[in-house]
């Protein structure tokens, strides 16, 4: 593929922690990352703020102003994920749909695509930049606004289920199925704001596990474990 979104958890990035960051771990999907760039594959990144916020565990914070605090998290992590990229070498942007002062550049699809022909990594940050809208709705968006070849999803389990694998022994994996299916069953592989976004627009998605080894470079040769969502 030439071009991908890469979805990242905030949590998945504290590793063990569950909160803040684990350098190890981030350093690891650096090098996997650095390992697609160097192959010239243009590469954007969402990060989620659960590392940090999650503002609708708590009921004495207006929503609105909780998803600002979890907006920002998103930030601060791609700030930091940013840096580490590249002390491994890559030239990185970080954009944001609302104005950050001189540490991101406002979201532009033409600012975005001249810094892929540039060869950096471009971080979404922020979200939509609006309340009750999730990182799943946001790197869909970008997705499609910057015509990625698919989204690669990291999750925290090895792909699709028909119901948690965590509660039920017997949860069957899906190795395929449509964003159709995905919609109608329920399945919450993102949010189904995200999901009709993804289905009108025929962008198709590959959920793995980030802990997997090489589960990065996998996923984007299509030669991976997980769960391949397409479009019809």
């Amino acid at each position: 593929m030439k071009r991908i979104l890469l979805k990242l958890s905030g949590e998945a990035l504290s590793g063990d922690k569950k909160t803040g960051f684990d350098e190890p771990t981030v350093r690891k999907v650096a090098k996997e990352v650095k390992a697609l760039y160097d192959k010239g594959t243009e590469i954007g990144i969402v990060i989620g703020g659960g590392n940090f916020w999650r503002g609708r565990s708590s009921e004495a914070i207006d929503r609105t102003k909780a998803d600002a605090i979890g907006m920002l998290a998103t930030v601060m992590n791609c700030l930091y994920v940013s840096e580490i990229f590249r002390a491994e070498g890559m030239g990185t942007l970080i954009m944001t749909p609302f104005l950050c002062g001189a540490f991101t550049e406002l979201f532009s699809k033409d600012k975005a695509l001249e810094a892929f022909r540039e060869g950096k990594v471009v971080f979404f940050a922020g979200g939509t930049g609006h309340p009750y809208f999730s990182t799943d709705t946001g790197v869909v968006l970008r997705a499609v606004e910057v015509d990625a070849d698919a989204i690669l999803l990291a999750k925290a389990i090895d792909g699709v289920y028909d119901s948690d694998p965590n509660i039920n022994p017997n949860a069957r994996k899906y190795d395929r199925l449509t964003i159709e299916e995905v919609v109608e069953k329920k399945l919450g592989v993102i949010d189904l704001t995200a999901s009709i976004i993804a289905m009108e627009n025929r962008m198709p998605m590959r959920v793995f596990a980030l802990n997997e080894e090489n589960g990065i470079l996998k996923a984007a040769s299509g030669d991976f474990t997980g769960t391949e969502i397409t479009v019809s």
